[in-house]
């Protein structure tokens, strides 16, 4: 592989709180290290329709707490063309980018591994708040939004114990349960829905009704959206057992919000580990954590298979909730 002298960086797919922080370290270890770092707008739509801007320190001045991106992002079906790839291909090269780095989550990282195929040198972060790719024990975006959702967890169940209710709250995860299962385990939840695993209303009902039967004022049950609908578990507890419901979907608030100090941290790290990778010549990887360390796995391996759900975790959760 040839040296690289000139760098790009953009964010895809749906925003994650940290991903700026992680712009902010590419941009600063590249420049560190003699590099040039250009940013691409709006992801890879941005990509073939050539928003390019070249970085410098004072670019990524006061990101690392915010959340969403600066560099902004879109999804983008002309992109999964041969045509949109080669357009995609043909700016890069006209602005003399030699690797480009990749932050998103898994439609990202097949973009990613869509423009190595054409020999581009590429390397991506993982950064999605589903929490749902393989080769890292957590991607950028999860902690913040697992815990956007436990303050609103908390602040529901003083409403819940007030009025002596059964709050269903319906979170993110169309085909991953994972921001579901561990906000039902550190938030006491009573029941928790994921997709991963066949719902049972009636095991529901039970675990409602036992906890009337020893005195509980209210329940807690959250439900990821891909699992159930919350308004249809809610209308078939409230018919079976006359229990008063009430229902809350936190959509697009669990993104939102300043990132935690873990997923700054995390973000930090795998963006300086991504500039690493390419000044070694090392490309088609992406950067994951295990256990403490940074590690570069292969990014077909990642997408060749999907993350698997915590049943242990799941299983504790009903444990803790008799």
């Amino acid at each position: 592989m040839h040296q690289v002298n000139r760098i790009g960086v953009l964010t895809s797919g749906g925003d994650a709180p940290g991903m700026n922080a992680a712009v902010r370290a590419v941009v600063r270890k590249g420049i560190y290290h003699g590099l040039d770092v250009y940013g691409i707008r709006r992801g890879f739509s941005g990509l073939m329709e050539n928003e390019f801007i070249r970085f410098t320190l004072g670019s990524v001045a006061d990101i690392i707490q915010r959340g969403g991106t600066i560099l902004r992002t879109a999804r983008c079906e002309e992109f999964k063309t041969e045509r949109g790839q080669r357009n995609a291909l043909k700016n890069l090269q006209d602005h003399g980018v030699d690797a480009l780095i990749v932050i998103g989550g898994e439609g990202s990282m097949h973009g990613a591994l869509s423009l190595s195929k054409y020999g581009l040198a590429v390397v991506g972060i993982p950064a999605t708040i589903d929490n749902d790719l393989t080769g890292t024990d957590v991607s950028i975006g999860f902690d913040t939004a697992l815990n956007n959702v436990v303050d609103a967890v908390n602040k529901i169940r003083d409403t819940a114990t007030s009025h002596e209710r059964v709050f269903i709250i319906e979170v993110m995860g169309r085909k991953t349960g994972h921001i579901a299962l561990f906000a039902g385990l550190s938030g006491g939840a009573e029941s928790i829905l994921v997709p991963e695993i066949p719902s049972d209303i009636d095991e529901v009902i039970f675990k409602l009704q036992r906890g009337i039967n020893r005195g509980k004022l209210h329940s807690i049950i959250i439900v990821a959206e891909g699992a159930a609908g919350a308004m249809d578990v809610g209308d078939e507890i409230r018919r079976r057992t006359g229990l008063e419901t009430r229902i809350t979907i936190l959509g697009h608030l669990q993104r939102g919000g300043t990132p935690t100090a873990l997923d700054r941290v995390l973000a930090s790290r795998m963006g300086a580990k991504a500039v690493d990778l390419l000044r070694e010549g090392v490309c088609k990887k992406m950067v994951g954590v295990r256990g403490r360390e940074i590690v570069a796995v292969d990014l077909e391996a990642v997408l060749d298979r999907e993350r698997e759900l915590d049943r242990g975790i799941w299983e504790l959760a009903a444990i803790l909730a008799i």
